[in-house]
Formats: structure tokens, sequence, C-alpha cells
């Protein structure tokens, strides 16, 4: 580089150089979200996937940018080289075209149609719609007036292989959405609301006004059938956990904010006790990626009522800090209270298993899970007939670990395994007490071709059922590889809802102009293909039911119904699901149009709340179901 009049070269070029570091710096802190760093450490939510290469690897060294001898001879070899990686890491890869993405749709549907052939519906069911939805659905709920929640963010990125969330976004671009989504009204546009969280000023430094970045948040339903929704992103530092704290009400569907939390959470835990308040643990805290918060809190605290009634609204409650600390490692621990009314804390990491008593605000722990670290993958509290559950079924996390695990009465044991290992899956009860896994990919948005890349392999699209004798079969396919942030729910007809992953969505997109960023796919289960009319569920009563009591349904074809069951409804993220739950209610009696039922024992069994009755005929069929509300005011 020739110097300047007056100036010897070596001056000219460490000026040049040390203005380069600041372009770069500020070209990539306008990146930072749109493209993660190639070699970044794993953050919450994007752990390494096995054979992800270091800096110093071979691999890296093979494709690593050579530095610009000038700036080398400056500021030395390393510092120059990084520079290069960055301004190729600006320049990133072209723009994704329409073209692309309607390619990708069309030929995924035509191997989805190969693939499911030769699945006859009455053995393995059958995937039916797959239509355009508002919102990615990183987060669902359903709720107990049928309609279903779905929540995430603002998308700051079109091109999958860059990252599309405002993971470390500062500022108003950092901000949520919410939806709602009425199967009663189909599955175009007018099926779908939009409402939006409250508008929120982040302590980010900008403090500007934008619509509460509550994605990656923890949820968990209260009595009343509103939804608690604790956590987010604050931005920066790699992503930096919320203090914020919401419901969202189902019967006014408007949001509710209330007191912030003591610490901020990204990608916490939250679980609904028996006694109808909600547990919540770990989480990123406030100082960013890496520093999870061990402290336990409680909503609402003890000095305020739970709110019971449809029209007992949180506003402004508090929660409160408990006595015992969960201490977890990595986020998005899998939460369960089980029938002896305990919380069990199944953390990632094989030697955290808790076991937390809310009431003493103890912990204690549980025996090391057999397996070795497991990533996002389900866990699901088996069906324990006309009990609460009482043992937890592990599975995913780990894609070279097809084995699933059970706990059951303070001890692990290792179960059938799926047919191959798969992390990112989600896993349902349905009411018939079978098992269903849809989703899932080789690791976090990794389907089996490198990280960011929307080519998926086959195997990740097909479900697996699992009958009552605790025996897998893999199934048909889905339209969609969705992996990172799917979610998948059963509806009250018996139909499952599949969601999310929002690097796919926007991949197979197929029109990313217009404001239908999501797609959402429903499977019908064998059930709903084994011929002739489902049962019959045509009067429930309405108001609260005690545990332990007695009542009547009303059903034209009571003679045929043979099992009576309650599922919980689902609100789910990154393959946690702490609510699922599924009792058998014993049949007491059937006289003309009326059967007697009972309800379960305790809240321990079922804690407080809203939850669907299914009736079924000998041949496992469903009723579509009602809603019946449980449990007492406490």
């Amino acid at each position: 580089m020739p110097g300047l009049p007056g100036l010897p070269g070596p001056l000219v070029r460490r000026s040049a150089a040390l203005s380069a570091c600041v372009a770069v710096a500020a070209a990539l802190a306008s990146l930072t979200a749109s493209a993660p760093p190639a070699f970044a450490a794993a953050a919450p939510g994007h752990e390494s996937p096995p054979g992800h290469h270091r800096p110093d690897d071979d691999s890296a060294r093979a494709t690593r940018v050579e530095a610009d001898p000038d700036e080398a001879a400056v500021i030395g070899e390393e510092h120059a080289r990084a520079h290069a990686q960055r301004r190729t890491a600006v320049k990133g890869p072209k723009e994704y075209p329409q073209k692309k993405r309607t390619e990708s749709l069309a030929a995924l549907k035509a191997s989805q149609q190969l693939t499911n052939a030769p699945f006859a519906s009455a053995q393995f069911g059958h995937f039916t719609e797959y239509f355009p939805s508002p919102d990615f659905g990183v987060h669902t709920a359903l709720l107990p007036t049928g309609k279903v929640l779905l929540f995430s963010f603002e998308r700051v990125e079109t091109n999958p292989t860059k990252e599309t969330g405002p993971t470390d976004r500062i500022g108003p671009t950092n901000a949520g959405r919410a939806f709602l989504w009425d199967p009663a009204k189909g599955t175009g546009a007018r099926a779908f609301k939009k409402v939006e969280p409250p508008t929120v000023l982040m302590p980010d430094g900008t403090y500007t006004p934008r619509p509460a970045p509550f994605f990656c948040a923890g949820h968990a339903f209260l009595p009343n059938g509103m939804v608690g929704v604790f956590g987010g992103n604050t931005g920066g530092k790699g992503g930096s956990g919320a203090k914020l704290s919401f419901v969202f009400d189902p019967w006014t569907e408007t949001w509710f904010r209330n007191r912030d939390m003591s610490v901020g959470r990204w990608y916490p835990s939250v679980v609904t006790g028996a006694d109808g308040r909600q547990i919540i643990m770990s989480g990123q805290s406030e100082r960013g990626t890496g520093t999870p918060t061990p402290v336990v809190e409680r909503f609402p605290a003890l000095r305020h009522p739970v709110p019971w009634r449809t029209y007992d609204i949180p506003v402004g409650l508090a929660a409160e800090r408990l006595r015992a600390d969960a201490p977890f490692r990595n986020d998005y621990p899998h939460l369960f209270s089980l029938r002896d009314g305990m919380i069990y804390g199944l953390g990632r990491d094989a030697d955290q298993q808790w076991l937390f008593d809310p009431v003493k605000e103890t912990r204690t722990d549980l025996p090391r899970r057999p397996a070795d670290f497991r990533g996002y993958g389900s866990a699901v509290p088996l069906p324990a007939g006309f009990r609460g559950p009482d043992s937890v079924l592990v599975l995913g996390g780990d894609p070279h670990d097809p084995n699933t695990y059970r706990l059951s009465g303070g001890r692990w044991t290792t179960e059938e395994p799926r047919a191959f290992g798969r992390t990112q899956d989600d896993t349902l009860i349905l009411p018939d007490g079978t098992l269903l896994t849809v989703n899932g990919a080789l690791d976090t948005r990794n389907y089996g071709h490198g990280p960011f890349n929307p080519q998926a392999d086959l195997s990740y699209r097909q479900i697996e059922l699992r009958d009552a004798r605790g025996h897998w079969r893999l199934g048909p396919a889905q339209r969609l590889p969705r992996g990172y942030h799917s979610n998948a729910l059963v509806l009250p007809d018996g139909r499952i809802m599949v969601t999310g992953d929002e690097l796919q969505q926007i991949a197979n997109d197929p029109d990313i102009r217009d404001e239908m960023d999501g797609s959402i796919e429903l499977y019908e289960p064998a059930y709903l293909h084994r011929g002739g009319s489902r049962p019959a569920l045509d009067r429930v009563p309405g108001g609260e039911l005690g545990y332990g009591a007695g009542f009547e349904v009303r059903s034209s074809t009571a003679a045929g119904v043979s099992r009576a069951v309650l599922l919980a409804p689902t609100t789910v993220t990154h393959a946690v699901n702490t609510s699922q739950r599924h009792l058998e209610l014993p049949i007491t009696g059937v006289h003309g149009t009326a059967i007697g039922l009972r309800t379960p024992p305790s809240a321990a069994d079922a804690p407080p709340g809203y939850y669907l009755l299914f009736l079924l005929d000998a041949r496992g069929v469903p009723s579509t179901a009602k809603w019946i509300k449980l449990g007492g005011r406490h």
C-alpha cells in the first residue's frame, strides 16, 4: 500500500487497518442476529451438533479465509484473518429466491405422497391438510375455548441459511407477536386473529416501545384456563433473559401484564402444581447467555389467591422466590407434577435429576439418568389408569441414542427404543393412551446436512407410534421437516396439529412477501380411519367438578361406550410439554343416554383446571371431546 505524502507507509497501513477494525465491527454489529459466527460457542438452544468443528479442526483450517498480507503486517496474521472471515460473513450467501422455496415445497409434497402410499390409514393414520399460518408457532397452547394460541417473534431475515429471529438484536426489532387459530373457522386467513402482546419498554439501553419479546419463554395453564407466560429475550449478550410476566386470557382474548420476576429468564420451564400455582425454574439470566439462574419462583405468590374463576384476571400480581434452588446447568429442563404432589425436575445433564417439594420448598436428588447429556427432546408422564401419572418416559435429545428411559419409583430403566435417535421431537399422549412422536432433526437447525441447511433426511419426517404394550413402529411422513422450535398438540376432535420451525417454514414459504410466515399440518390418527360412526358426547356438566365426585354425561351412543378419558390440554415449546396428562375415569353406570363417571381422587392426580373429556368405544375410537373443569378454589 503506497504511503501518503508526508507519512511513512507503515503508519498509513496501520491507520487503514485500524479503520478496517471499526468498519468490520460496525458491519458485524448489523449482522449479529442475521448470521451466527461460523464457529460460535454453543448458546442455549443452539447446541453444537455431533461432529461440529471448532476453529482448530482440520475442516476449519481447510476452509478458512486467507488474511490480507498488508493488513497482517500491521495487526498480525490471526487478527487480519479474523477481519477477512468477518468481511466474508458480512457478504453472506446470495438471497434465497422464491423459486427455490416453491420448488422445495413441491418436492416435499411429492416425496410425502410417495413415502406414505404403503401406509394404511386404518393402521398408521394419515396426514391431511397443510395450510399457511401468520405465525411460526414457536410457542403453542390449546385453550379451553377450542382455539389455539400461537406466539413467537417478528422475523428479521428471510434467508433460512441465516438466523431468522432477533435473538441478539437490541431495540425495536427484538419484538414478539401472537395469533389465535380457530379450527372451527377452517384453514384460511380468516381463521386467524392477531392478539398482539402488550407494548413494553425493555431495559436494553434503548427503552424503545415494542410488542413484548416473550419468545423462548416458559408457560403453563392456570386453573381458570389462562396461560401464564414467563421470561423472554431482552436482546444482546448472545440473548439475555427478560423478567417479563404475563397471562393470556382466552375468554377476552387479551394479554395482561404482571409484576416482573426477580430474575431474567430466557429458556425457562414452568409447571402447574397440585395447588394450581405455577413453579418457574431455570433460564439464562439478564446477564446474558451462559448465566443460567438457579432461582425458583412461584406464581402467584402465596399472599395472592390462585386465579380460579374466568373473571379472576391476574394483573400486577407478583411471583415469589422459593427457598430451594434449581442449579440446572442447561435450560428448559422437563418439569412434571406427579401423583405424589412433588415436582420432578429432569435436567438435560444426566446428573441433574431432582425432586422438589413445593410445600416444604426443598430439593432432593434423584438417581442419575442412564443416558448422557440430552439436547432438546420430549418427555411424557405415562398414563397410569384411574390415578395420576407416577412415571415419566424420556425420549429424544440425542441423535445417536434411540433408547427411551423411564423414571418410576425413584429408579431408571431403559425401555424399548424408537427406530432411530432424534432431537427436537414432540411426543404426545393420544386419547386412547398410545403415544405419537412427530417432528425431529439431527440437532439444532441441522436436519442431517449441516447447520442452517434446509435440506433434510426423510427419516426425520416420519412419525413413530407407541402402542399400549410399549412397542414402537414407524409411520407416515409429514410434509415439512420440523426440528428446532417445532410443536404439536391434540385438538378436541382428536386430530393432531403440527407446526413450528421457522427455518423450514421460511425455506418452504409459497409467498415470502405476504404476512403468512408459518404453516400448519394436520394429522388424523388411525382411530379416525376405522370406519363406522364415532361415539357421541352430547352434554357434560357446567361449572366446577370436585375430586372423587360422581357426575353424569349424556351420549346418544351410551351403550357402545367402553372408556371415558381425561386429557390435559397441551402448551408446549422447545419439545418441553409440562401440561400433558391422561387419566381413565371410572364408569359407574349406564342408564339410557346417561353415563355415570367419577372424577380423579385428588388435585395431585390431576391439578385443577380445564380438561378434555373423551368417550371411547371398544375399538379405541374417541368422541369429539368436551371441556370439563376440575378442582376447588384454593
